[in-house]
């Protein structure tokens, strides 16, 4: 069945610009700047009235009315990103062999982390962060990374890559829960 015609409407809160220019999503706001390129998705934006943003589709079926309400999601991370930024903490799990992060800033200026003594074994790992993603180690946790940024995408991203280079391979995965994971979800600027 078609849909003639569908809708979503995204409101901008205060202090944050979107553009939109050729189907690519541009949203400025106090912690700077993000890009998002929809230029694969086949919707129509328009402004009915200032502040909002209506994202429509004609003659879509079921799965193309769907995207509506992703491309608004994708637009209110952004919106997110740049207003309180996004915060992961990730704590280390292990058993015997304690696990050494050493976090780093290599030549492009991209956070470089680097885990060592993994369930005992002497390869280093390494994991090139997200650009835009900051990696630091906790102060008031122990064993505890905090990554954080403003693009949803990058820190989660960055957090899924360390928690995968991670994996215990060759053992019972029930037995050795070793590793690196993701303990907790927010954002860099906590509502009072």
């Amino acid at each position: 069945m078609k849909y003639i015609h569908t809708e979503e409407t995204l409101e901008i809160p205060d202090g944050v610009k979107v553009s939109i220019k050729s189907r690519i999503v541009t949203v400025e706001g106090p912690r700077g700047k993000l890009v998002k390129n929809l230029n694969h998705l086949a919707v129509n934006f328009s402004v009915p009235k200032k502040n909002v943003i209506a994202i429509e589709i004609h003659h879509g079926s079921r799965k193309n009315v769907a995207t509506l309400r992703t491309v608004r999601s994708l637009i209110n991370n952004l919106i997110v990103g740049v207003t309180k930024g996004f915060k992961y903490k990730m704590r280390y799990v292990y058993a015997h062999f304690p696990i050494n992060v050493n976090i780093e800033k290599n030549s492009e200026g991209v956070y470089e982390v680097e885990i060592r003594n993994f369930i005992g074994e002497k390869i280093v790992r390494r994991v090139v962060m997200q650009s835009g993603v900051e990696v630091e180690i906790s102060k008031a946790q122990k064993d505890e990374l905090v990554l954080s940024g403003n693009s949803l995408e990058g820190v989660s991203q960055s957090a899924a890559d360390i928690q995968q280079i991670c994996r215990v391979r060759n053992k019972d995965i029930r037995k050795f829960l070793d590793g690196l994971y993701v303990s907790e979800k927010g954002n860099v600027v906590e509502e009072s």
